[in-house]
């Protein structure tokens, strides 16, 4: 087992931590770029530049992957990793100018911590300043410093979550996930246990999702997002990395239930960074251990923060 996702060479992680307003921004940056891949599969997803990201389109690598908080309003961090990213000359090139290509989601955290708080580009550009090699951050911190899970029954009755980071090695193959958990359902261990569920107004004890769900007249919660980051250091083009993101996106189905719902905005961004050859399924299939693993380290490193417990508090 080596580091999370920046055990891939060429790839370094920032973050930007607001715990009073209960939100931040988590950045990915590529040294010298990587080519990209993108499933989105909830459908209630903030995203810019994924269009891009789709195969047979004209730019073919991207210099930096955005994860924030703060839904909608939160994409305006991307315009401060572009400004970093320019002033690096990193960038698509056209005539005297580079343009970073700089794709990213957000996640709904608005009813937790300061609604009126956002990511903004500031934000964006310090995470880049900070972003470096070393393991990368976990729990309620970056973008899911605002994060939460199972909101069947409100914000109140949910648990607190954040973001979880893994990498799974096969000889030379590295494939490492990083993960965003905001979902709308609850999260379960790689034995099939609930970990984190929505917790009876009442007794305050956790219960299932889908037992309130069938069992009574209850319907969704708004405000959900699971975001996750795959990287790998095979080398993958765009038709593969489509792949890559779809199998990625069965560990978020084997740790959290429900999921790619109306009510989430579901999305995996994939990248190949190195020159590894390695057939797409074991790709596919070790990110998808990665990004399982990383959903429960989400949980299990997260904090109690603005009134939310942590399961460690539970």
């Amino acid at each position: 087992m080596v580091q999370g996702l920046t055990g891939i060479p060429g790839i370094k992680v920032g973050l930007v931590t607001d715990k009073e307003a209960a939100t931040g921004v988590t950045v990915v940056l590529i040294e010298g770029g990587a080519r990209a891949g993108v499933e989105v599969r909830g459908s209630a997803p903030g995203t810019r530049e994924t269009d891009l990201l789709r195969p047979g389109q004209l730019v073919e690598q991207v210099q930096a992957v955005l994860l924030a908080g703060g839904s909608a309003f939160g994409l305006d961090a991307a315009a401060g990793v572009m400004r970093y990213l320019e002033e690096e000359k990193e960038g698509f090139p056209v005539g005297p100018y580079s343009i970073p290509i700089v794709p990213g989601a957000v996640l709904f955290d608005l009813f937790i911590g300061s609604g009126d708080i956002r990511p903004d580009a500031e934000m964006g550009y310090r995470a880049c300043k900070e972003a470096s090699t070393a393991p990368v951050a976990e729990g309620s911190v970056g973008a899911g410093t605002g994060a939460t899970v199972a909101k069947i029954n409100g914000p109140l009755q949910a648990v607190k979550s954040g973001q979880g980071s893994c990498a799974v090695q096969n000889k030379d193959l590295i494939v490492a996930a990083l993960v965003v958990v905001n979902a709308f359902g609850d999260v379960y261990d790689r034995q099939g246990s609930l970990l984190a569920g929505p917790r009876d107004p009442e007794t305050m004890k956790m219960c299932k999702t889908m037992d309130l769900l069938i069992g009574h007249e209850q319907s969704g919660f708004p405000g959900n997002t699971t975001l996750a980051v795959v990287a790998t250091n095979a080398s993958l083009q765009g038709t593969a990395l489509t792949k890559v993101c779809q199998l990625a996106h069965d560990g978020l189905a084997r740790s959290i239930w429900p999921v790619h719902t109306m009510w989430d905005g579901d999305t995996v961004f994939a990248l190949s960074k190195g020159d590894v050859e390695a057939d797409i399924n074991l790709v596919g299939l070790l990110a998808a251990e990665a990004v399982s693993t990383a959903v429960e380290r989400a949980i299990l490193k997260a904090e109690t923060l603005c009134g939310v417990p942590a399961v460690t508090d539970l």
